[in-house]
């Protein structure tokens, strides 16, 4: 799939704007701050409902305006799909081949990116919570119904978040509700781990060989899911189910002093391992990188066999932050398979011919001119 027209109003810098691309690589070169991320932003949001850079939608508006449009017509082996995006400060509207989406877990996983950014580069060393937004966001864009049910168990949390503290206040003693909060969550969570554990053994397929390859041999991956409570990924849901239950009985008396769920998917961790060490406390700064990569092109890899497509990817500023082997084998991997958006103030010092048969655009204060 590609996107092959995409038009922006009053969206961040740009009062109006319409490109149209290439399906092959498309370099978007500027100095910084002149709106070159915005672009690659809104193709990002255009596909998942939301940035990759802020959780507040009001960002996106362009400043004293009401609301923000993104629309974009998007080439799949199927035929084309226009898809639009309306951000205002009510919310967000989203048609797909001009029909409302009634929930954007319906609208999400039509069109499909891969974002690399430089804070990609963190998804080893960075925070937990950056590991599972990461894991959340790829599974919702093969499985609408996986982001159904985060956005379920997110509500059930949050009801059980707020219970929890009533009793904590002695502005409720009545444990029931509180039970049957509990019930809803496990089942919830129990979904959702059990989808998590199932993605990335596929992604974990996909990463090894590309590790391999970028390490010239000498490093193994292994990716790990790290759950709050003891289930594994052996369990059936039933299992799982019975193992939660009994943990929550084990801490109840925990949560209500505590006023908050303490276990659960919302404190779940990733882990990535080469050659058996934990590569986040143990692995040098170029292990990281290359784990990092080799997560990124597994991405496009197992969305390819999931859904018979290759999706967008959008290399954000992060050819300049990879070494010259490490852009080589990122080059090579999309090379004439792979629509593909690049970020970059030069391409100076990048000799690629992938780079060299690229479309071009300069961007200069929110205008943007094809370069001949």
């Amino acid at each position: 799939m590609y996107i092959e027209q995409l038009q922006l109003k009053n969206y961040r810098n740009y009062e109006q704007l319409e490109l149209n691309f290439e399906n092959k690589v498309n370099v978007i070169l500027g100095e910084n701050a002149q709106g070159k991320t915005n672009v690659m932003e809104s193709i990002y949001v255009l596909a998942m409902a939301k940035s990759h850079r802020t959780s507040n939608d009001k960002d996106l508006i362009r400043w004293d305006q009401e609301y923000a449009k993104i629309e974009g017509r998007i080439q799949k082996s199927s035929g084309p799909l226009p898809m639009q995006l309306v951000i205002s400060k009510k919310g967000k509207k989203a048609k797909c081949n001009h029909l409302e989406q009634q929930k954007l877990s319906q609208y999400v996983g039509n069109m499909n990116v891969v974002m690399f950014a430089p804070e990609d580069l963190h998804l080893v060393k960075g925070s937990p919570q950056v590991r599972r937004r990461f894991i959340d966001m790829e599974i919702g864009q093969v499985s609408p119904v996986y982001l159904h049910a985060v956005s379920q168990y997110q509500k059930v949390l949050q009801q059980r978040n707020h219970y929890l503290k009533l009793l904590q206040t002695r502005k409720q003693t009545d444990e029931t509700m509180l039970d049957i909060l509990t019930e809803q969550f496990i089942s919830a969570a129990a979904k959702i781990i059990k989808k998590r554990y199932e993605f990335l053994h596929l992604l974990e397929k996909w990463a090894i060989p590309i590790h391999e390859g970028i390490s010239r041999g000498l490093e193994t991956l292994q990716i790990k899911y790290k759950p709050s409570a003891d289930v594994s990924e052996d369990q059936d849901l039933s299992k799982m189910i019975e193992v939660y239950e009994e943990k929550f009985f084990q801490v109840k008396k925990r949560e209500i002093d505590r006023g908050m769920t303490l276990f659960g998917p919302h404190r779940d961790d990733l882990l990535f391992y080469v050659n058996d060490r934990d590569v986040q406390t143990f692995g040098s700064q170029g292990q990281q990188r290359t784990t990092a990569l080799s997560v990124k092109l597994a991405e496009i890899e197992l969305i390819h066999a999931e859904i018979g497509e290759y999706p967008i990817l959008l290399l954000d500023d992060v050819l300049s932050e990879l070494d010259d082997y490490r852009q080589s084998h990122l080059l090579n991997t999309i090379q004439g398979k792979v629509q593909t958006f690049v970020t970059t103030t030069s391409v100076d010092g990048i000799d690629h011919q992938t780079l060299k048969e690229a479309a071009a655009f300069n961007v200069e204060a929110g205008t943007i001119k094809i370069i001949q």
